[in-house]
């Protein structure tokens, strides 16, 4: 897991996936201050701990998963298709309890705000003119 923290990995997060149209719009300053902040002592210890308590997050999704078939709020989906870090699958699981969430996949990776954050500016603005509105 440590090689999660290095800075080869922290740059395939901001650059994988993302179409090579776009790859100039990724600037190296994201990465190179994220890995700033990895690299403070003792954060890395921190990081792998987040990791391993992922495993615990399983345990509240039957609560979130309840609340959003009972209530059904207003949801917009924006995702890269691309993100190897949370799959397309995990968007599209969101519409088993909310089926009229609108998803956007997009030809993004993980931060797909870099590269489309126009786009998804204007998925923004057009969902709330229309729920708000």
């Amino acid at each position: 897991m440590r090689k999660l923290l290095e800075l080869d990995a922290t740059k395939w997060q901001y650059t994988h996936g993302v179409p090579a149209d776009r790859l100039a719009l990724v600037s190296p300053d994201a990465w190179s201050l994220d890995q700033a902040y990895l690299d403070r002592p003792g954060n890395k210890e921190i990081q792998l701990q987040l990791f391993f308590d992922y495993k615990n997050n399983l345990d509240g999704y039957p609560a979130f998963q309840k609340y959003f078939a009972e209530h059904r709020p207003p949801t917009l989906i924006a995702w890269g298709a691309h993100d190897e870090i949370f799959g397309a699958d995990g968007a599209r699981a969101y519409l088993r309890d909310l089926p009229d969430a609108e998803l956007h996949l997009l030809d993004a990776g993980h931060f797909a705000l870099e590269t489309h954050g126009p786009e998804i500016a204007a998925l923004i603005r057009d969902f709330l003119g229309r729920v708000l509105g």
